[in-house]
């Protein structure tokens, strides 16, 4: 926990098992956590649920970690022009929130995706009405297969912001005003979709996140224009790309290009204690998962850092792209 309580935890992959990763989740003292429920990589979805769901949801109950959030699969591109891969993405993630109750979820988290070259504007309004034709596509498959276990609401569907190569959607409050303007004319209830801030795409955008005044004036923005209480999430990685690079480069807490300061201040944000801070940094399958988890610790306590491991610099971020149990 950090001095004020606010939520800090990582991805865990689950592909040895459910209760590995919740044992994980415990012996690193995660208070929440964020999980693929299937594939990552792949349009099909498995054909029946784990059978350890109950003991997963009791666990994450008993031991206090919330929110639960799932990362749905990087294939999801509702901004993108081509009819049949929208379709395909619209199905994908609806069933990926028709499942997420199941697995104790209640935050959906999806990248925003790619206008494809056929602009911002077009992108925009061609994703609001991805987003309304996927929660009508999910509530209909909640009509025809019940969630066979666990609370039935339907978790809340975050969109993460780009660091903008590809043509990639959501890289200033700007773009991001426009996404939940979009959203508002296609009728989809503003608490059904919030949105989570990834310091590593913010900085490859060009956004100074080491800078202490700079990240006043962002939160600052983002609450006048759309509201602090729609930022539930933070990805908190620090970067090894120059910033505005358009680069997505995920470096340890503390060591990258946004440094200790602007992690610190990140942190330690009064505005920002209630949204949860997940970590996506390097080697996370290879115990660096708690070693970035005590530099983000360190950093909120006023702690100094301790120096990482040889090794350290030629670690990729790692969050598990296989597929769970």
């Amino acid at each position: 926990m950090l001095p004020d309580g606010r939520r800090l935890g990582v991805h865990l992959p689950l592909a040895a098992g459910m209760r590995k990763a919740l044992d994980r989740a415990r012996e690193i003292d995660a208070t929440t956590i964020q999980i693929f429920t299937d594939n990552p990589t792949a349009w099909k979805r498995r054909a029946q649920p784990p059978a350890e769901l109950d003991a997963f949801r009791a666990g994450l109950l008993a031991a206090d970690i919330a929110p639960v959030a799932a990362h749905a699969s990087y294939l999801v591109n509702l901004a993108g022009p081509e009819p049949g891969f929208y379709e395909r993405s619209i199905e994908l993630l609806a069933r990926e929130l028709h499942a997420g109750p199941s697995y104790g979820v209640q935050l959906v988290n999806v990248h925003i995706g790619s206008h494809r070259d056929s602009g911002i504007d077009v992108g925009t309004r061609r994703l609001a009405a991805g987003v309304r034709a996927t929660f009508d596509r999910a509530a209909a498959l909640g009509e025809q297969d019940p969630v066979p276990s666990g609370p039935s609401k339907m978790p809340t569907l975050v969109l993460e912001n780009s660091a903008g190569s590809g043509w990639g959607l959501g890289t200033s409050v700007t773009e991001l005003v426009g996404i939940a303007d979009a959203l508002d004319d296609e009728g989809v209830p503003r608490d059904r979709v919030a949105f989570c801030l990834d310091t590593a795409h913010a900085w490859g955008a060009g956004l100074d996140l080491a800078d202490p005044h700079a990240i006043d004036a962002l939160v600052a923005d983002f609450d006048d224009r759309i509201g602090l209480d729609r930022l539930v999430m933070l990805h908190l990685n620090d970067s090894r790309s120059e910033r505005g690079s358009r680069l997505d480069r995920h470096e340890h807490i503390g060591a990258g290009r946004i440094g200790p300061v602007g992690m610190t201040h990140l942190l330690r944000h009064p505005r920002l204690a209630h949204a949860a801070y997940l970590l996506e940094t390097p080697g996370m399958d290879e115990g660096y998962d708690l070693i970035n988890l005590e530099r983000a610790r360190a950093l909120a306590w006023g702690r100094p850092l301790a120096d990482l491991p040889p090794g350290a610099f030629e670690l990729r971020s790692s969050r598990a792209r296989t597929a769970p149990p």
